[in-house]
């Protein structure tokens, strides 16, 4: 096995097991052995489940030794979030109080994986309930780049797993940037799709008209090829929209020419390495043929300040059976958002929907404009642990203005890595799209990685 061969994309390492110059026995057990080297350093899974996915692995290689192929995903290695229900394996969500959580079917997004042929590593480690910080029972992952940095929350270890090459790809999921963080913190490409594009049935809450799930992968064109499994239509949930799902992957290579993409003129707090990714992005992707149009944002603080309280009545919901009945077995901080909701009077509450209303269609409205917008992920490139020890509610929605509104409008965002810091930390941007036109952000995405080599870096041994 190559030396960086825990570094291939997932594209690259289906087209190797396709061709059968690798098996799948051999990818999954050379993760393996590289989880067990690493991981007790790393903290980035949950649970690893070694027997149950040399089994599946096995089980591939016969049936491709068959002629059988059960699709894009085909023996690759591949790791989910603990908030994805996983039949017969603890989804414990970050929660000590669902540490002995073993449910009896998979989530539809891990149906739809095992379907396409993944193996499924294990369960990756994530904060307390997808909210802000880890369990205090729990050791938060490690930065691979850096371990005095940030490593983005709440899919923690979905972001280091994948970044470290630990698994090939893996989901995420998004309520308020727990895609997009973690992606930007480790130097990946993690798409929140449109609410609704993807199915939540068996993924656990943390505010449901919030919540996103997607992929977390290498590329924009790895990107595409898990969205395309996982999204569609779903009996289990009546908010998956049903509409039908494009070949991403086959699209991938449809570019910017002639397309029109949003600089806005009115950032606030953007930092030196933040503003050169942006810039950076906006110049090669003015290479492959797009138009920059200059753009001014609408307001976004009041809606990044009413996201705390928006997740906190849906959360507190989430949590009723077992809030505040059981409070000791949560930590402070979730406990508090959970008190936060249940607090909430109806006017606040129609206040908040109000101004939901009022972002969603001006943000709906800009882009009618135009077609794509380039944002920051984060304002500051690469928080340092230290940095984001300093929690209020205003250090809060200054790290989530260019995140949570997006959740609250539902519109799809990919997070690509357009940098480094002098701390040798990624740093990101976001190119955002219409509803449904997560083809268009992922074309747009994997031409600016065609044209520069950032998703290539990797952490240091």
């Amino acid at each position: 096995m190559a030396d960086d061969f825990h570094y291939l994309s997932l594209d690259e390492v289906a087209r190797r097991l396709k061709a059968r110059k690798l098996s799948s026995v051999e990818a999954t057990q050379a993760m393996l052995d590289r989880i067990a080297s690493l991981d007790p350093k790393l903290k980035s899974y949950a649970t690893v489940t070694p027997e149950r996915a040399l089994a599946d692995a096995k089980r591939l290689d016969a049936e491709t030794a068959a002629g059988k192929s059960r699709g894009a995903l085909h023996g690759v290695p591949i790791a989910v979030k603990d908030l994805c229900d996983t039949e017969g394996v603890p989804t414990a969500a970050g929660m000590a109080i669902r540490r002995d959580h073993v449910p009896a079917k998979d989530a539809t997004v891990v149906t739809r994986l095992k379907q396409a042929g993944a193996v499924i590593l294990g369960k990756l480690q994530m904060t307390e309930g997808a909210y802000g910080l880890h369990h205090p029972s729990i050791d938060p992952p490690i930065n691979p780049f850096n371990a005095a940095y940030w490593t983005g929350v709440s899919s923690s270890g979905s972001g280091v797993a994948t970044a470290a090459g630990l698994c090939f790809a893996s989901l995420g999921s998004d309520t308020g940037g727990s895609i997009r963080f973690p992606s930007t913190m480790n130097g990946l490409s993690g798409l929140k799709p449109t609410w609704g594009r993807v199915s939540r049935a068996g993924v656990f809450p943390l505010a449901e008209s919030l919540d996103h799930v997607g992929p977390m992968c290498r590329s924009a064109l790895d990107c595409a090829i898990v969205l395309g499994v996982i999204a569609g239509a779903d009996p289990s949930d009546p908010t998956a929209v049903p509409q039908p799902v494009p070949d991403y992957a086959g699209a991938i290579d449809g570019g910017v020419k002639g397309k029109r993409i949003g600089m806005p003129n009115n950032l606030i707090g953007a930092d030196a390495d933040c503003q050169r990714a942006l810039d950076g992005a906006s110049a090669a992707l003015q290479r492959q043929g797009a138009q920059l149009v200059d753009v001014t944002l609408p307001d976004l603080d009041e809606a990044t300040v009413q996201w705390l309280a928006q997740c906190g009545v849906e959360a507190a919901l989430a949590h009723e059976s077992t809030f505040p009945s059981r409070r000791a077995e949560y930590g402070a901080e979730f406990a508090a958002l959970l008190d936060l909701g249940r607090g909430l009077s109806g006017l606040e509450l129609s206040r908040m929907q109000r101004t939901r209303a009022r972002v969603t269609g001006e943000i709906d409205r800009l882009l009618a404009s135009i077609d794509l917008l380039l944002l920051p992920a984060i304002a500051v490139a690469a928080p340092s642990l230290a940095a984001m020890r300093a929690r209020t509610p205003q250090t809060v929605a200054s790290r989530l203005r260019y995140t949570a509104p997006l959740d609250m409008s539902g519109h799809p965002a990919l997070t690509l890595p357009g940098g480094m810091t002098a701390d040798s930390v990624p740093a990101g941007f976001q190119i955002v799209g219409r509803r449904f036109d997560e083809g268009a952000i992922l074309a747009a995405g994997h031409a600016f990685q065609q044209a520069t080599d950032w998703h290539m870096r990797r952490p240091s041994a």
